[in-house]
């Protein structure tokens, strides 16, 4: 459950990830540390920022950087993408068609997922089912764009093993038919500085993402440096500033975590408020269970908790489409 934390912890998860795949790792010295952090961080504030994390950083810059270059087109060109129903829900997003609570976001995005073949999970999978729209210029768009999440579902893939340990489990406790083929969802979103938004620099009522939690597992921020957006919001309701850290991530735990750590780790709310006069970027890549998951508390985490399941079984798929499909305006 969340606290009343004042800022959000920073934690070297390089140790971590320099061990992840040894059969010892529970053995070494420095995983057990970034563990210790890792359990501390999602029990008080569901949030952490990882440094270590070992994407060049001259990369993280470029992912921005591509991406503002494609919102600085032309509408008519970036409408050449346009996401839709019939494209699985991938594509481009205008200014406020993006829903959070019934209001609309002041943000533009492309919205990508894992793809999913026809008939891949049946019924389930079926509104999701397409191929990513990845716009033609800037040119090496698409290329850019798959190696950065081949790395940032490997960077997810470990923390998650060392999540894993620290709620008590085994570290592949979130691999096999939890995770073991994980979905994700990568969002590339542009927020408008204050003053073209709406004339004036005071945003309060343009929010560029309102209030919400995320749906997955964890989630790895790649925002603008300089610019401070991001409110994460702790139990007494202040909202808490999650300002960029060269170098580094944010990263928050989503819904399905929640579930899984059976209420032991909280699903922070968290929102966006540009106050800036700068355009604005920010990548977020979502690390997500398999798309077909059945997802219910770990049996681990019900006994650590007082031996009482706090949640229903889940569909993480099902879960997934009931949030996209409410969260988008044709």
């Amino acid at each position: 459950m969340a606290t009343d934390f004042k800022s959000i912890p920073i934690i070297d998860v390089a140790p971590l990830l320099a061990k992840c795949d040894d059969p010892k790792m529970v053995q070494d010295p420095g995983v057990r540390e970034v563990v210790k952090q890792l359990d501390q961080a999602c029990r008080e504030a569901g949030f952490f920022y990882a440094k270590g994390h070992g994407i060049p950083e001259t990369m993280v810059k470029e992912v921005r950087n591509i991406t503002h270059k494609f919102f600085d087109l032309p509408y008519e060109e970036k409408l050449k993408i346009k996401m839709t129903p019939a494209a699985g829900y991938r594509g481009y997003q205008r200014i406020g068609e993006n829903i959070t609570k019934g209001v609309p976001d002041m943000h533009e995005a492309i919205d990508c997922y894992k793809e999913l073949k026809q008939g891949m999970y049946g019924a389930l999978g079926k509104p999701m089912e397409g191929c990513n729209q990845w716009p033609h210029y800037p040119p090496n768009f698409k290329e850019l764009m798959e190696e950065y999440i081949s790395l940032c579902t490997e960077v997810s893939r470990k923390i998650m093993r060392g999540i894993a340990l620290a709620l008590g489990g085994s570290p592949d406790e979130f691999e096999g038919e939890r995770g073991g083929d994980a979905f994700w969802v990568m969002r590339l979103i542009g927020y408008p500085g204050a003053s073209t938004a709406n004339g004036k620099c005071t945003s309060e009522n343009d929010i560029g993402c309102g209030a919400h939690t995320d749906y997955g597992l964890l989630t790895l921020v790649n925002q603008d440096e300089n610019i401070t957006a991001l409110q994460v919001r702790n139990q007494a309701g202040e909202w808490i500033s999650a300002p960029p850290i060269p170098g580094m991530f944010v990263c928050n735990i989503g819904d399905m975590l929640k579930i899984l750590s059976n209420g032991l780790y909280e699903s922070t709310i968290h929102r966006v408020i540009n106050k800036s006069p700068t355009y604005r970027v920010c990548v977020a890549f979502f690390y997500e269970p398999n798309y077909d998951a059945a997802v219910e508390p770990l049996e681990v985490c019900v006994r650590k908790s007082g031996g009482t399941r706090k949640f229903e079984k889940a569909v993480y798929g099902e879960h997934l489409v009931s949030k996209v499909q409410t969260n988008f305006v044709t």
